[in-house]
């Protein structure tokens, strides 16, 4: 199973719309996930055109976007338990930190989340975290992103590199 990660998509205050190059890297993955900062259902019904989409809400995100997503999940595809969480929260802790004890309780395979907006890829006792950074806002990064899972017999996670945003 391929499955496309996105966060901090930000859209209309920071893009008035997806890239392309997101879009069209998204095409034939089985499933998406988003971890927050949508700032619009238009992401959702744009994203789901390609696949079925899943996610929580992020810090900037309205009511209408929390009701329907949440603030913390947990998604099982097969075997794997993936915890989705935005990040933000208490300003003393590292944004992976603070994703990382969020399931502290919870047995997962993977802890995909957003909000630093800076790409993030390591294992940390035994479980993934992932932050796909952003594909319309990249602050201090030198190119936009998304990412990635690959979930066969083991768990294969990349970023996915572009320049512009439109």
């Amino acid at each position: 199973m391929k499955i496309g990660v996105v966060s901090d998509t930000h859209v209309p205050k920071r893009a008035k719309a997806l890239p392309s190059a997101l879009l069209k890297g998204l095409q034939g993955v089985d499933f998406i996930i988003h971890a927050g900062d949508w700032q619009s259902l238009e992401v959702y019904e744009r994203l789901r055109r390609i696949a079925p989409v899943d996610g929580v809400a992020g810090n900037v995100d309205g009511e209408e976007i929390v009701r329907r997503f949440g603030l913390k999940k947990i998604l099982t595809f097969g075997p794997y338990r993936i915890g989705v969480i935005h990040g933000h929260g208490g300003k003393r802790k590292e944004t992976a930190k603070r994703a990382y004890e969020t399931f502290a309780e919870d047995r997962v395979d993977i802890i995909i989340f957003g909000h630093s907006h800076i790409p993030y890829l390591k294992k940390r006792r035994g479980i993934l975290l992932f932050n796909p950074g952003s594909p319309t806002d990249k602050r201090r990064q030198k190119l936009y992103s998304f990412g990635y899972l690959e979930l066969q017999d083991k768990i294969e996670a990349k970023h996915i590199f572009f320049a512009d945003r439109s």
